[in-house]
């Protein structure tokens, strides 16, 4: 008897509505496994760029306090006083600047005396931190407790605390955005500074 090739059998209709559909759910639930891969991806890399924004503002507030430090060193004649010191002072809001500016340090001109340097060291200074920080906000003062009771660095300035002497501090703040997402300027009430340096009393951070 002759063989005889029989036709390859024909899925159903059924059957390749049910191989189609069950693709499509495969392709879908790929679709929105890889979405929540990209959205945690995203979310890191908006993370990483929030803390390294804030890294480098750090790194620039100390930087700029060790500068003043270092003149307010140098310049401990005028440094040293508890009054009428130029580099002591609040410093906030727009156009941060001493109560006396000058210019005298600038190419061509003169310094008369040890004060005029210091308010000429302050204008330029103050204006290079009011450009590279945020809502700046600085305070310098003689100090006896630049940390509270639970050790956190505060705004004021106290005098005496009747169990050390004060020292002279540098307090930097600015505005930066909180792990709460939230955006916190450097004079709202619950802001607190985020660089302090104390400087001994001879005038050596």
């Amino acid at each position: 008897m002759p063989h005889v090739a029989l036709p390859p059998a024909r899925s159903s209709s059924n059957d390749r509505h049910h191989s189609t559909g069950f693709s499509m759910v495969e392709v879908l639930v790929s679709i929105v496994v890889l979405s929540f891969g990209l959205l945690g991806v995203a979310g890191l890399q908006a993370s990483a760029l929030k803390y390294g924004r804030d890294a480098r503002q750090q790194s620039v507030g100390v930087t700029l306090a060790r500068e003043l430090a270092e003149m307010m060193r140098a310049n401990a004649q005028v440094a040293g006083k508890t009054s009428n010191n130029p580099y002591f002072g609040n410093f906030s809001g727009t156009g941060l600047a001493p109560a006396t500016t000058s210019s005298c340090l600038n190419v061509g001109s003169t310094c008369t005396s040890t004060t005029d340097v210091a308010n000429a060291q302050m204008t330029d200074w103050l204006q290079r931190v009011e450009s590279a920080l945020p809502g700046a906000r600085v305070v310098t003062c003689n100090d006896a407790a630049p940390y509270d009771a639970n050790g956190l660095p505060q705004w004021n300035c106290t005098a005496s605390t009747g169990t050390g002497q004060p020292v002279s501090v540098i307090k930097l703040g600015w505005t930066r955005e909180k792990t709460d997402n939230s955006i916190q300027g450097a004079s709202d009430s619950d802001a607190r500074p985020l660089v302090v340096l104390p400087l001994t009393p001879g005038g050596q951070s």
